[in-house]
């Protein structure tokens, strides 16, 4: 995976997260434990500090960065969606913020708060506990439900369990090994049969 050290910093990440090899992580950014980083999102601690807590993701193409000088936290159990923002902002424990969402500098999201996807919250909104923000730009809608707080913990554990097992069982093959006639594929049955291990997340029994 791409890691680098720059002006003095750097990563630490802690041996059981999982980094997709085509993830970016550069300068000064640590990393706690059970986290799973996915492939093509970028943290860029080069002029400021980022900190992932224990649990949290951080998915597909999603950028953390921020102004000269500033700190980036996110709390435990910190779900980034695939493709949002995070610029400047600190996040408190058990946080989503959906796909596609921005979140802006000096922003803050406070406990088991969720930002839903392709909200815009803007410099220096506080997103307070326990509350659902959306929009362009970012409003509060009212509570987080406890249905919905449910499913965000699930879905966090889902991710915590994926790093797990990416960490022993992923693994980069030849193309030469992926190119099989129609013949071939229709004898392999259908891509979602070869699925069964999901069964074996928490919650999908």
């Amino acid at each position: 995976m791409p890691v680098y050290q720059f002006d003095g910093g750097r990563p630490i990440i802690d041996p059981s997260s999982f980094v997709h090899p085509d993830a970016v992580v550069l300068g000064h950014v640590v990393i706690g434990p059970r986290c799973f980083i996915g492939p093509g999102a970028y943290l860029r601690g080069d002029w400021v500090a980022i900190s992932v807590g224990e649990g949290s993701n951080v998915q597909e193409a999603s950028i953390i960065h921020g102004y000269p000088g500033t700190e980036i936290v996110l709390g435990n159990d910190s779900h980034l969606g695939h493709g949002c923002v995070i610029h400047g902002a600190r996040l408190a424990d058990n946080v989503l913020v959906g796909m596609n969402a921005v979140v802006q500098d000096d922003a803050v999201l406070e406990e088991g708060c969720i930002v839903g996807a392709g909200c815009v919250v803007p410099t220096g909104f506080v997103v307070p506990t326990g509350k659902l923000a959306l929009g362009v730009p970012a409003r509060i809608v009212g509570d987080v439900s406890p249905e919905l707080a449910a499913s965000k913990h699930l879905g966090t554990v889902w991710y915590q369990q994926l790093a797990e097992r990416c960490l022993y069982d992923l693994r980069e093959v030849p193309l030469s090994e992926c190119l099989l006639s129609q013949e071939a594929w229709a004898a392999m049955g259908s891509p979602r049969d070869k699925l069964s291990w999901i069964k074996e997340l928490k919650g999908l029994g």
